[in-house]
């Protein structure tokens, strides 16, 4: 990898070999790695143990999830927020669990559709609650940078499924409460 960033920086007119620049392939594939981490995770690994059994049901939310992820169309960041509802059927995770999901998902090159959609569904297939909601406030670079230049702009996605996509009264609760 170290190489083809050598010859990138080249292709650009840069010199690899300038002191600024000597052990930035070297820090390229560092930081990709990490920014890509959430490739070789397993959403069931990272949930086992962390579902308990609860009689639970009342809806619980966790807002303002940080996300990082990377735009699989141009390599570039997008950053923002997930809000992440369900309804538990008797059972319940650990709430920092929720967090990591989202970070399974996010840490991958990315479209912020399909990522909105994989946490719904990691959530809604291992802890099989009544209900999941998922809504994923980001900004995209490849659109403030590049493109239109919109640096004000915000794309918002949601996934809905069982009893937030079925009841419009479950759904406006959950989109009341991240409103607040």
């Amino acid at each position: 990898m170290q190489e083809h960033v050598r010859r990138i920086l080249r292709a650009i007119g840069e010199d690899p070999g300038r002191e600024g620049l000597r052990n930035t392939p070297k820090r390229f594939e560092a930081a990709l790695r990490q920014l890509t981490r959430g490739s070789t995770m397993d959403v069931g690994k990272v949930l086992k143990g962390a579902i308990f059994k609860e009689d639970i049901s009342e809806m619980v939310l966790i807002k303002n999830i940080e996300l990082y992820s990377l735009c699989e169309h141009h390599l570039l960041p997008f950053v923002g927020k997930a809000h992440v509802g369900y309804i538990p059927d008797g059972r319940i995770v650990g709430l920092s669990k929720v967090a990591r999901v989202v970070d399974v998902f996010a840490r991958r090159l990315q479209v912020q559709e399909r990522l909105t959609a994989q946490i719904a569904d990691a959530l809604y297939t291992h802890l099989k609650p009544l209900g999941v909601g998922v809504v994923i406030e980001a900004s995209h670079l490849c659109m403030q940078m590049r493109g239109v230049e919109k640096q004000d702009s915000v794309a918002v996605t949601s996934a809905m499924r069982g009893n937030f996509l079925k009841s419009s009264e479950t759904r406006g609760e959950f989109l009341k409460l991240i409103s607040a």
